[in-house]
């Protein structure tokens, strides 16, 4: 899975738990119903299927339920991820280009029926947890549907919600996510979530026209 495939899988499910003790699964559930939107910072390091680092970057996340979010990467080079809620827009600050695609084509099944509050976690998702390390609780989610291009999602559940995430796709690499400055339920800006592609790039896509 590329680097662009594993933001919008994680947009599923970047969302801060519920800080009860208990089952780690049922506290995922409980978080996932109760979640209206999210802001935060992000670092992202993608490692090999030996664990040697690949790359690192780091931004600002928002989510705004249903099927609206931002990715807005600052490092290593500007990239911006933003949902509109039926359309995916991806700028490249240094191609000058923008790509522009329907939200569900290129969220896929599994998370896109999650991201919009259609399906439960049971619904797309095998999940279990997966014990204790780094001092968080874990989950481990593997799609239903055989069409999800990644092998397991892990997810690490700190006292005040989510901390860490895991994707692992099906050639071992790993792309993980460790959130900071994490605020759930606060009012955001509807204009964060729209996208007016600037002058002079070219955009690209299904969706260009």
């Amino acid at each position: 899975m590329g680097w662009f495939g594993t933001v919008l899988m994680l947009a599923l499910a970047v969302l801060p738990a519920a800080a009860q003790e208990g089952d780690a699964v049922a506290r995922l559930a409980a978080w996932l119903e109760g979640t209206r939107t999210l802001e935060g910072r992000f670092e992202q390091v993608l490692l090999d299927e030996r664990g040697r680092e690949v790359q690192r970057s780091a931004g600002t996340v928002a989510i705004l339920r249903p099927g609206r979010f931002r990715w807005d990467y600052v490092e290593p080079a500007r990239q911006l991820i933003v949902a509109d809620g039926e359309r995916l827009w991806f700028y490249d600050a240094a191609l000058e280009q923008v790509t522009v695609r329907p939200l569900d084509e290129a969220l896929g099944s599994a998370p896109s029926r999650l991201l919009s509050g259609a399906a439960t976690l049971a619904d797309g998702f095998r999940a279990e947890a997966a014990g204790r390390r780094e001092g968080l609780a874990w989950v481990r989610l593997e799609p239903r549907d055989g069409s999800d291009d990644f092998a397991r999602l892990e997810v690490g559940l700190g006292a005040e919600g989510i901390e860490v995430m895991v994707l692992v796709d099906g050639f071992g690499q790993r792309t993980r996510f460790r959130f900071s400055q994490v605020q759930r339920n606060r009012g955001l800006d509807p204009g964060l979530f729209r996208f007016e592609p600037p002058p002079g790039v070219d955009v690209v896509g299904a969706e260009a026209q």
